[in-house]
């Protein structure tokens, strides 16, 4: 049985478009597959019956009754699921409510009570020279243009120019995951978090996010839990390049973010080239 407040499942209720008893794009075969990659039964087991057979009722009787770690993982890939629906489709991400929900998922998984998550000023302090963009596992053509991005990112940093170096530093790094997986794709198609299409079969690799490269990227051992987490936060203040958004968000990217998101790459660049 999870620990799970009523309080805190009203932001899930939310996030996850569970009116009507619905949960965001899922139809039944794909809510069943989403569920078996964790290991669970959802049409199979009566107790996930008990509320009733929708699949908004059916997961609120998952957790309900499944233990906090399971609950938390299974939470977690719904959060990123639901941010790649909003990224892709261009809709407005309630990045607050979001944010609310992932503290309550590190809750449920321990974290807060283990040696805690590391802070944004802990994840800067973390030393890292950046490596030989040679050593990275993409195409000739591609590493030319990743090179003068660099280049330029250490530019517009320099100049303070903020949202410019997160822009920048986001295209970079959705660039080398996405040639990681090219080269690694037994492991990238094999994972769990791999997304899928209606039909249940693994999207071809340009079609993934930069949300679910990270992902699997992470579940894979190329991306540690710091800058998996700290990654999902480059990818969230990439979408600010869209005026609109950032406008409805009320955010202004300051110098701290910006040297956090050039962290975030250089510390994923050292992983996928071997050198972390």
């Amino acid at each position: 049985m999870s620990s799970l407040t009523s309080a805190e499942k009203v932001y899930f209720e939310d996030v996850l478009d569970m009116s009507g008893g619905f949960v965001l794009d899922f139809y039944n075969s794909t809510f069943e597959e989403f569920f078996r990659s964790h290991g669970i039964e959802i049409y199979g087991e009566k107790k996930y019956r008990k509320n009733g057979e929708s699949k908004a009722r059916r997961l609120c009787a998952f957790w309900e009754q499944d233990p906090d770690e399971v609950v938390a993982r299974v939470l977690s890939e719904l959060l990123d699921r639901y941010e790649a629906i909003c990224e892709t489709q261009g809709l407005d991400l309630k990045a607050s409510i979001v944010q609310r929900c992932r503290q309550i998922v590190k809750r449920l998984s321990g974290i807060a009570k283990s040696k805690g998550p590391v802070t944004a000023d802990q994840f800067l302090e973390k030393q890292i020279t950046l490596p030989s963009l040679q050593k990275l596992p993409v195409e000739s053509a591609v590493l030319r243009i990743i090179e003068e991005r660099m280049r330029e990112v250490e530019v517009v940093t320099d100049a303070r120019a903020n949202l410019s170096t997160i822009v920048l530093c986001g295209s970079v790094l959705e660039a080398v995951l996405l040639g990681a997986a090219n080269d690694n794709p037994e492991q990238f198609n094999r994972s769990g978090s791999s997304p899928k299409n209606p039909q249940g079969k693994v999207k071809k690799f340009p079609e993934w996010t930069l949300s679910e490269l990270i992902n699997v990227a992470s579940d894979i051992g190329i991306l540690e839990p710091d800058v998996k987490e700290f990654s999902h936060g480059l990818r969230s203040f990439r979408n600010y390049i869209h005026p609109y958004q950032q406008v409805s968000s009320g955010f202004t990217p300051d110098e701290h973010t910006a040297s956090l998101c050039f962290q975030v790459l250089k510390l994923a660049l050292a992983s996928v080239a071997g050198e972390r």
